[in-house]
Parts: C-alpha cells; sequence; structure tokens
C-alpha cells in the first residue's frame, strides 16, 4: 500500500531533522575533542532555530546577509559552510572531521548554529550573536567624557567650520538622565532621530529632566558598540563636530540604549550643556 504524498513528506522532514541533529552533535563533540579534529575543549554550539531559516534560505539561493535579517537573527559574526551531492547525508560524518573543516567548528567567537538538510545538500550556518552590554556603565561614560575632552582638546575642521580647541567639558548627571530617557525611547520604538515620537525636542527633553541651561546641544547615533567608534562617527559628522566643538557648552552626559531587534541595535544620546 502507497502511503499519502503528505505522509511520505512528513517522514521525508523527520528524517532529514534527525540526520541535521546527528551533524549538530558530531560537531560539537568534536568542538570537544573527539575524532580527528585538534582537540581544543570549546563549549558547545547552541542550535537556534532562526539560523536553522537561514540555512533553508540559503539552500534556496539567499545570501547570507539578507536570510539573517528575514529571520531577524542580529549577528556580530556570521559564516556558512555547504555541503552536496549524491548520498551527501552517508557522507557528513567524515566530511566534518576533515582537517580543512576543523578548522571552522573550531572558532570560539562563534557560539550559535543552524543546520538546513534536504536529500541534495545541507547548510550549516555559524554565528555569534549581537550581545553588547546592555547600559552603559560609570567607567564607560567616564570613557566618552574622556574621548571628547581629548578631541575638544585639540583645533579642527568640522566639515568647512574651523574649531579652536575648547576647554574640558565636566560630567552632569542631570544631562545624563535626559540622554538616557531618549536613548531608551529610539530603542524601545526602532527609530533615530532628535525629536522624540511624542513630538519633544531635544531642549524639551533635557528641561524635563530638570536640567536649566544658557545652551544646550544633542548627538545622537546608533549602531556602534564601542565608546571610541561612537565618538569618532560624531567627529566625522560635521554637525555632531560642531557640537562636540562648541566652547559654549561646558557640561555634558550620554547614555545608551539596546533592543537585539530594532534596525540599529544600539542607540546612543549625548546632551551638551550650560548651566543658567
Amino acid at each position: 500500500m502507497r502511503l499519502p504524498v503528505l505522509s511520505c513528506l512528513l517522514l521525508l522532514a523527520v528524517a532529514f531533522d534527525a540526520a541535521a541533529s546527528d551533524v549538530y552533535r558530531t560537531i560539537n563533540r568534536l568542538r570537544q575533542g573527539e575524532g580527528s579534529c585538534e582537540a581544543k575543549g570549546l563549549a558547545p554550539l547552541k542550535r537556534q532555530a532562526a539560523l536553522d531559516r537561514v540555512g533553508r534560505d540559503l539552500a534556496r539561493g539567499s545570501e547570507l546577509e539578507h536570510s539573517l535579517e528575514a529571520a531577524r537573527y542580529r549577528a556580530t559574526r556570521a559564516k556558512s559552510v555547504k555541503f552536496g551531492g549524491k548520498g551527501i547525508a552517508a557522507k557528513m560524518k567524515g566530511l566534518l572531521a576533515r582537517p580543512d573543516y576543523c578548522e571552522k567548528w573550531q572558532d570560539a567567537a562563534l557560539t550559535d548554529i543552524g543546520i538546513y538538510q534536504d536529500a541534495r545538500q545541507v547548510w550549516i550556518v555559524l554565528a555569534a550573536p549581537f550581545a553588547p552590554a546592555a547600559a552603559l556603565d560609570e567607567d564607560a561614560g567616564a570613557r566618552v567624557l574622556d574621548l571628547i575632552n581629548q578631541a575638544r582638546d585639540t583645533r579642527r575642521h568640522c566639515g568647512n567650520t574651523a574649531f579652536e580647541a575648547a576647554a574640558p567639558l565636566r560630567w552632569n548627571q542631570t544631562l545624563a538622565k535626559a540622554a538616557q530617557r531618549h536613548s531608551d525611547n529610539m530603542a524601545r520604538l526602532d527609530f533615530i532621530s532628535h525629536d522624540g515620537r511624542d513630538g519633544s525636542t531635544a531642549a524639551q527633553r533635557v528641561e524635563r529632566a530638570g536640567y536649566r541651561y544658557r545652551a544646550m546641544g544633542e548627538n545622537i547615533a546608533g549602531g556602534q558598540t564601542r565608546p571610541e567608534d561612537a565618538v569618532a562617527g560624531w567627529i566625522e559628522s560635521p554637525g555632531h563636530c560642531a557640537n562636540l566643538m562648541n566652547p559654549a557648552f561646558t557640561e555634558m552626559g550620554v547614555a545608551v540604549a539596546v533592543n537585539r531587534r530594532s534596525k540599529m541595535g544600539v542607540y546612543w544620546t549625548l546632551e551638551f550643556g550650560t548651566p543658567r
């Protein structure tokens, strides 16, 4: 008796998933030093359903970056490995342990894995998830302040405008509070703008935080995971650079917020001010 087509497809899907699970277990055993790969005792890779979907899309002709975006998996690093040919399932254990492939499984920076297998091919996706610090700690805030003051200590051009060296800024916690609220809002609502989604301006947000100013300015940035990268981006942007070098400002506060599922991932706000 012939099985219905749907039943055959379900049996095939179960078989392919079992084969993919075998690949997963074999790679983790190789990372632990079993078999012919050089032993490194690495932590096991974590299988992620999103990366399984990435492998499926790659098998259908998609590009890695596009597939990661479609699966909503934000990666710091990612790479894919393809195996194909007749009878590929029976050959996988031997192929995975070959010296030229062992090195791929033993990259300690890659912690997640996805596997897609059908009758003709096997796709393996390895990735390191995007996971910056969830908050700007006191040391990182001090680092931004230090980098800003280093930049102000040198005369420079911001676009076509020349600026002389400026006096160093002081840290102000009220400005930092206003910055945190805006960074949190951008991260939560997945946007980047000086205009808040509630219609607020930078000046209004600073006032709401309780800061009374004679002068103020705001820099924002998205995507940078280190203070050094955020400050470098502001220096390269003429408008942000002009704020950074403005001698009228005497204080600053900075904050960052993270949303791994948002477009930019990391959102920075830097508030400049001069109190009344």
